[in-house]
């Protein structure tokens, strides 16, 4: 590809911007822990919004989408798609909860909801597994597919290329933590999402349109419904559905278990990681769940139709290129003319960048409030914890390039690592709202599905041929039902947490719902309904209602079903003006008065 120097300059002068940006707020972020890693709490909904959409915009996503539509068409796209569902959870269930805890990170919540010495335990070995495993295996993936993308596309060096992007990347976030990152942030998802836009158009164009898109598409798939129906069907000559890759079982698991039963980065069963950080930076409660609800219909039903299409332009483009994902850089390549190219380019960095800076923060936020400051150093200042967090983000810097280079050995445990949270989705959305819960339920879960996930990964998948889904979907229901039997044993086995430890936490979170009534009533502040009420439970079906009908309304009408797909928007529509609606009816903040007083006496 050549690149001319107009492009170039495109490319440096988006460096320099970002630059510009994370650095100006260095002194703002050197201020305090709270300020370095969580804005100091006084972020508006829209900007932590934008920074999750586009935190979770990863340089490989559009890889894997384009690799999931070449194969299985644009239904494919339900291996993630079915994590609305507990996307809803959070805005309306969980996302209040979270910024009343008052805490710095999510694992810090253990030591609130729990007491003594498992509370401590859990805690530090949830902030170890999260900053270095699992963060460092983000970061060393998406580096290597920034590699990858490069490799295809520069005629210089990807590393150098990939190291300048990194070297900026870690520079502004070591000076200025959070503030940079959600700033960087919404500047780098303006452009990136701009450039899959553009490039989807240039696609449709290549191919000779949508028409003859859908005509080529239909050839290559067997039939047009095969390739554009949002679920995954295919139509025989008889006119009858036939499940064609993903079978029903493994379909019932991803729509009625896996979204509440697994755990994984981005998108945990009751909130956490870099979803529930934004939420922490938010001034109010309010503004934590509208930037939780703007995150997930980004999320799902705005952003992924640019990568689709192209996705799906590929198939007809390439229809003998073997790595399938790498259609999408070929189709950058080839299709985008200058300036352009050097704005894709950009887009490619930004992407990149993002999620390195949300990596390394939120790694740094574990090693640092959870670990050094929780047992090593607990009595220092400000500063000088400030100075450590810059410290373990280059520490994270550093040990991710040598994970990226030994990245062959460690994608085969990338399955494993994730398969440790399989089985405890249940534990982590019912540790909220069930006084019985205790540390050692959350323990034990994480140790039973990790050893039975394990297990299963060795004797489920022999008794299928390759590749077949209800291979995983066995491991998926296995896990989560063995788990979830370990687990019950185990609460009621072991000792429910002191009344001090489980009053000072429903004074500080107040979930209350019919799994606190035995508290409350030592209390004698009576029932207290889960906040939000019946119209929490409403908002949620009414939100997941919305992000499909909006994701599929927009798939139809940009492949002519117009009618249809404007019959959609408007249901969607709908359903945003009755969570508009309900929201002027909910208080921002709990409810003050003789209850609360009571409770905070008897804390």
């Amino acid at each position: 590809m050549r690149v001319t120097p107009l492009d170039w300059a495109i490319v440096a002068a988006y460096f320099l911007f970002t630059a510009l940006i994370g650095f100006w707020f260095t002194k703002r972020g050197s201020e305090s822990l709270s300020e370095y890693f969580i804005s100091g709490r006084k972020v508006s909904w829209w900007l932590a919004g934008t920074s999750m959409v586009a935190t979770t915009f990863a340089v490989d996503t559009p890889l894997v989408v384009t690799g999931l539509v070449a194969a299985h068409g644009v239904a494919g796209n339900w291996l993630w798609w079915n994590f609305v569902f507990s996307g809803m959870l959070t805005v309306f269930f969980f996302a209040r909860l979270w910024r009343r805890a008052n805490v710095m990170t999510d694992v810090e919540f253990a030591e609130i909801r729990y007491g003594g010495k498992p509370a401590a335990l859990l805690r530090g070995f949830r902030a170890l597994y999260l900053a270095i495993p699992i963060n460092l295996i983000i970061l060393g993936w998406v580096t290597r597919a920034m590699i990858k993308i490069l490799s295809i596309s520069l005629g210089v060096s990807p590393i150098l290329a990939v190291e300048i992007c990194f070297v900026i990347t870690v520079a502004y976030s070591v000076a200025a933590g959070m503030w940079a990152v959600l700033w960087t942030d919404l500047v780098q998802f303006v452009i990136k999402m701009s450039a899959v836009i553009v490039l989807a158009v240039y696609s449709v164009r290549a191919v000779g349109g949508i028409a003859a898109l859908k005509v080529g598409l239909a050839e290559h798939f067997g039939s047009e419904a095969a390739a554009l129906s949002v679920m995954p069907v295919s139509f025989g000559p008889d006119g009858m559905a036939a499940y064609a890759w993903m079978p029903l079982l493994t379909l019932g698991v991803f729509l009625s278990v896996q979204w509440w039963a697994a755990w994984y980065p981005g998108a945990e069963p009751g909130g956490g990681g870099y979803v529930a950080q934004r939420i922490f930076s938010a001034r109010t409660e309010k503004d934590g769940v509208l930037a939780t609800l703007f995150f997930q219909v980004a999320h799902y039903a705005l952003r992924p139709w640019p990568w689709i299409v192209t996705g799906l332009c590929t198939v007809i483009l390439y229809p003998d290129l073997q790595d399938k994902e790498a259609g999408y850089v070929q189709a950058f390549v080839d299709l985008l003319p200058t300036p352009w190219r050097g704005f894709m380019l950009a887009g490619f960095a930004a992407a990149y960048m993002s999620t390195v800076a949300t990596q390394l923060n939120w790694g740094a936020a574990y090693l640092v409030n959870d670990v050094y400051k929780r047992f090593l150093k607990p009595s220092e200042t400000e500063k000088h914890y400030v100075a450590v967090s810059r410290l373990a983000t280059i520490f994270l810097f550093l040990a991710s390039i040598a994970v990226t280079w030994q990245l062959t050995s460690v994608e085969k445990a990338w399955r494993l690592l994730l398969a440790m949270g399989a089985g405890t989705g249940l534990v982590l959305i019912l540790r909220w709202y069930w006084w019985r819960i205790n540390a050692w339920s959350e323990i034990s879960a994480m140790i039973a599905s990790f050893v039975v996930s394990v297990i299963a990964f060795r004797v489920v998948p022999p008794r299928f041929t390759p590749g077949d889904p209800n291979a995983d979907a066995w491991i998926m229901l296995i896990t989560v039902a063995v788990s979830t039997v370990v687990w019950l044993v185990v609460t009621y086995a072991t000792p429910p947490e002191s009344d001090v430890v489980l009053t000072s936490f429903y004074a500080r979170v107040r979930p209350g719902g019919p799994g606190w009534t035995k508290i409350t009533e030592r209390l004698g502040t009576g029932y207290e309904p889960i906040p939000g009420g019946w119209i929490a439970a409403s908002n949620w079906v009414a939100g997941v209602v919305a992000v499909y009908a909006t994701l599929f309304g927009i798939g139809k009408i940009i492949f002519g079903d117009t009618g249809l797909g404007l019959g959609l928007l408007a249901l969607a529509a709908g359903a945003f003006l009755w969570i508009a609606r309900s929201f002027r009816d909910e208080p921002n903040q709990p409810a003050a008065g003789a209850a609360d007083a009571r409770i905070a006496r008897a804390a």
